[in-house]
C-alpha cells in the first residue's frame, strides 16, 4: 500500500472557492478544533450548551427545545441510568421514535458513561430480536409510545426506563462523570453476509473526528437549520450530532408519515439551510417540484447513501437556487467520511460520472488491484483507506475485525481498511466511484448485504435455491431482483414468498421483482453464472389473482401512473401495489402523480388502505364528487388560478385542499 498514490485533504482552488461560497452568510462559522476530538461527546455538547443555552436545539413539528432544555432532559436520563444500570460493559438499548425524546435519551446514555444501540421500531421483530441477542443490553430506554413493543422484545426481568415517567424533580445538572475519549459510544447494526446483522462500534473520539471533518468541510454553525430524515441507520445517529455539537438547530421530518409532497413545503417553511438527504429521496422530492430557484435559504444540499448520478446534478441545477451548493462524497459505516466534492450551478463534470471528490485530512486513499498492488491514475482498483480514525471494529466479533481492519507494523497507530468499493483516481487526486467490489449495495439509503436476502429466501421450504442481484433503473434507482428455483409443484406464489420475507426483512431489502427459473445457470466448473441470469421482463409478475383490465377512465389513468413508477407494462386493476414490487418511496411517487393528475389531496395512507387500482380509483371518484359539489371550494380554486405570486398560490391551494379533505 505504501507505493500507491496517497492524498490528504487539500482542495484544488476551484473546489475551495465553491466551498467558501456556501458558508453561512452570517459569518459565524468557527472551525471544530482537534482538541475537542480528544475529549468526549458530552464534553463537546456541554461546551456548546454553555455558549448557546437559549438557541433552538431541536424542532420536531410543533415541539421545540433549547440547548439548555435538551441538556436538562439528557441529564435526568443520565442520572436515572446511573442509578438503575449495573456494571455490564454492553450498550443500552434506546427504543424511541425519531424526535426530541430519542435524542435526549441517546445523549443521556452517553452522559452516564455508557454506550447505546438505537432500535428502529418499524423493523421486523425478528430483526430487532437478532440485534438484541447480539448486544444483550441490560437496560432499555423507551417511551409511552414504544413501551408495549419493548415489553414484547425484552426479557421480563430486564429493567426498562420509560422516558415519559422520569420524575421531573430528578436533578438536571451535568453529572460529574469522567469519560475517556476512546470509550465505547454506540453500536450500529448493518446487513451481514452471514444472514445476521453485524454491529459496527464507535468510540467517542471516532465520532468526534467525523463531526470535526464534516463541520470544517461543510461549515456547520449556530445559524444553521439542519434536516434530519434518517432512521435505523448510522445517519440516524451522526445527523443529530452534526447539529448539536455545533449549536445548530436539528429539524427531524418523518417522510413516511408526512409524505413527499409535504417535504418540499416543509423545507421552505422551516428555512432549512443544510439538507442531508438520500439520493433516491431527493429524486422523489424533485418530481414534485415545478418552479426553479426554490429553497432560497438552503446553502448546502448533500446527497448521500447511494451513487449520485449526472441526472441528480441536473435536477439540482434545475430546481435549486444558484446560491446553494451540491455536495457529494464517499463514506461508510466502518470509515465515516473519506472524500468530499462540491458542485455549483456552473460546475462542469469531468465525465459521465459524478466524482466523490478529494480525500479528507487524516484519511489516506489508495486503489489496489486483486494482487494488492497499486494501480495507476485512470485505472480501476479497490478503494483502500489508511487512518487512525476508523471504527474500532465489530461488536463481539474479533475474527471479522482482524480480517477487515489490518495493522501495519511500520505505522502501528494506523489501520488499513478495504472498503469493497471500486474507484478510479484522476491525476489531480479526484476520486470517481465505480461501484461495489462485492455484493454489498445500498438500497434507498440503506446498506444491504445481498447474502442476507438470499438466505431469507432459501429458508422458505418451497424454495430450492435463490440468487439476488441489484439492477439499476434508467432513473438511477437501485432495485433488487430475486431469481428462484422451486422444490415443489406447483411453484410457490410470489405473493406468499414476499409476505414471508416481510416478517424477517425490512421493506428496503424486499426484492422488487421475482423471476422463477427451472434451474440457475452455471459455468463450466459448476459455479453460478450471474451473467447468464435473464433480465427481468417488465411484464406483470405471476400473481394469485388473474389479470383484469381497466373499465373506467380513472382506472386507466392510474394504471398509466403505476406502470411508469413500477416500470411494468401490464397491471391489472385488482393487483396489489406491493405485490407488483412497490415500496414506500415508490408509493410517495404514485401519490404525488395522483395529486397532480386529479387535482386533489390524497394522503400517503390512502395507498396503503387502497393498494389496488380499483380501490384507489373508487377513492378518487368519491373525493372528486365531494369537491365539485362545493361551490365555495370551486370559487377558491378560481382564486388560485388568478394568483401570480408562487407563495400566495401555494398558501391558498393548501387551504383549498385541506377544506376539500374535510368535506
Amino acid at each position: 500500500m505504501d507505493d500507491s498514490p496517497i492524498h490528504s485533504f487539500n482542495f484544488p482552488p476551484e473546489q475551495q472557492r465553491i466551498r467558501d461560497k456556501c458558508l453561512h452568510p452570517s459569518g459565524t462559522f468557527v472551525e471544530f478544533p482537534m482538541a475537542d476530538v480528544e475529549s468526549s461527546i458530552p464534553a463537546r455538547f456541554e461546551k456548546v450548551v454553555r455558549q448557546y443555552p437559549n438557541y433552538t436545539a431541536i424542532k420536531a413539528g410543533d415541539e421545540v427545545v433549547t440547548y439548555a432544555e435538551l441538556n436538562a432532559l439528557a441529564n435526568r436520563v443520565a442520572r436515572v441510568i446511573a442509578e438503575r444500570a449495573g456494571n455490564n460493559a454492553g450498550p443500552i438499548a434506546v427504543l424511541i421514535d425519531k424526535g426530541i425524546k430519542q435524542i435526549a435519551a441517546m445523549m443521556g446514555v452517553l452522559k452516564a458513561a455508557r454506550s447505546f444501540m438505537l432500535l428502529d421500531g418499524s423493523l421486523p421483530k425478528t430483526r430487532l430480536v437478532a440485534m438484541l441477542e447480539d448486544c444483550s443490553p441490560e437496560l432499555t430506554v423507551t417511551d409511552g409510545q414504544s413501551n408495549s413493543l419493548a415489553d414484547e422484545l425484552m426479557p421480563t426481568d430486564q429493567p426498562v426506563i420509560n422516558f415519559d415517567s422520569i420524575d421531573p424533580n430528578v436533578p438536571s445538572e451535568n453529572p460529574d462523570i469522567k469519560i475517556a475519549p476512546d470509550a465505547l459510544a454506540y453500536v450500529v447494526h448493518t446487513s451481514g453476509s452471514t444472514g445476521q446483522p453485524k454491529g459496527v462500534i464507535y468510540n467517542h473520539n471516532t465520532l468526534l473526528h467525523h463531526v470535526m471533518l464534516r463541520t470544517n468541510a461543510d461549515g456547520f454553525c449556530p445559524q444553521d437549520r439542519i434536516s434530519h430524515f434518517s432512521s435505523g441507520t448510522a445517519n440516524a445517529i451522526t445527523n443529530p450530532f452534526f447539529a448539536l455539537l455545533n449549536g445548530a438547530a436539528l429539524l427531524p421530518f418523518d417522510v413516511k408519515k408526512e409524505g413527499i409532497r409535504r417535504l418540499s413545503t416543509w423545507l421552505s417553511q422551516e428555512k432549512v439551510t443544510v439538507c442531508l438527504i438520500a439520493a433516491p429521496l431527493f429524486r422523489n422530492l424533485c418530481e414534485d417540484l415545478t418552479a426553479p430557484d426554490g429553497f432560497p435559504d438552503m446553502r448546502l444540499l448533500r446527497l448521500r447513501s447511494e451513487t449520485v448520478c449526472k441526472s441528480d446534478v441536473d435536477l439540482y441545477k434545475r430546481y435549486f437556487s444558484e446560491y446553494s451548493v451540491l455536495a457529494n462524497g464517499l463514506s461508510s459505516s466502518e470509515t465515516h467520511m473519506l472524500t468530499e466534492y462540491y458542485i455549483n450551478s456552473a460546475t462542469k463534470l469531468p465525465g459521465a460520472d459524478v466524482p466523490v471528490g478529494y480525500a479528507v485530512q487524516e484519511k489516506e486513499i489508495s486503489l489496489l488491484n486483486e494482487q494488492g498492488e497499486s494501480v495507476g491514475y485512470n485505472e480501476i482498483g479497490e478503494i483502500v483507506v489508511r487512518s487512525k480514525h476508523l471504527s474500532p471494529g465489530y461488536w463481539r466479533n474479533p475474527d471479522l475485525t482482524s480480517a477487515k481492519f489490518k495493522y501495519d507494523p511500520a505505522r502501528p497507530e494506523e489501520r488499513i481498511y478495504h472498503t469493497g468499493d471500486l474507484g478510479l483516481m484522476l491525476p489531480d487526486g479526484c476520486l470517481i466511484h465505480k461501484g461495489r467490489k462485492d455484493f454489498r449495495i445500498k438500497i434507498r439509503g440503506y446498506g444491504v448485504e445481498i447474502g442476507e436476502v438470499e438466505q431469507a429466501l432459501r429458508e422458505q421450504s418451497e424454495i430450492q435455491d435463490a440468487v439476488v442481484v441489484a439492477k439499476e433503473t434508467e432513473s438511477g434507482e437501485v432495485r433488487l431482483v430475486a431469481y428462484l428455483t422451486s422444490r415443489v409443484q406447483p411453484r410457490p406464489e410470489i405473493r406468499q414468498v414476499r409476505t414471508r420475507l416481510k416478517t424477517k426483512l425490512p421493506d428496503y431489502m424486499i426484492p422488487s421483482s421475482f423471476v422463477l427459473l427451472d434451474a440457475l445457470p452455471l459455468t463450466a466448473n459448476g459455479k453460478l453464472d450471474r451473467r447468464a441470469l435473464p433480465d427481468p421482463v417488465n411484464t406483470r409478475p405471476d400473481l394469485s389473482n388473474s389479470y383484469a383490465p381497466p373499465s373506467t377512465t380513472t382506472q386507466a389513468q392510474l394504471i398509466s401512473i403505476w406502470s411508469e413508477v413500477l416500470s411494468l407494462a401490464q397491471i391489472g386493476v385488482h393487483d396489489s401495489f406491493f405485490d407488483l414490487g412497490g415500496h414506500s418511496l415508490a408509493a410517495f411517487r404514485v401519490v404525488s402523480r395522483v395529486i397532480q393528475t386529479f387535482a386533489l389531496e390524497l394522503p400517503i395512507k390512502a395507498l396503503f388502505d387502497a393498494p389496488t387500482v380499483a380501490e384507489m380509483a373508487a377513492i378518487i371518484v368519491q373525493n372528486q364528487a365531494k369537491r365539485v359539489s362545493d361551490e365555495d371550494l370551486a370559487q377558491m380554486l378560481r382564486e388560485v388560478e388568478a394568483m401570480t405570486e408562487d407563495e400566495a398560490r401555494k398558501q391558498i391551494a393548501d387551504a383549498y385542499l385541506r377544506k376539500a379533505a374535510e368535506v
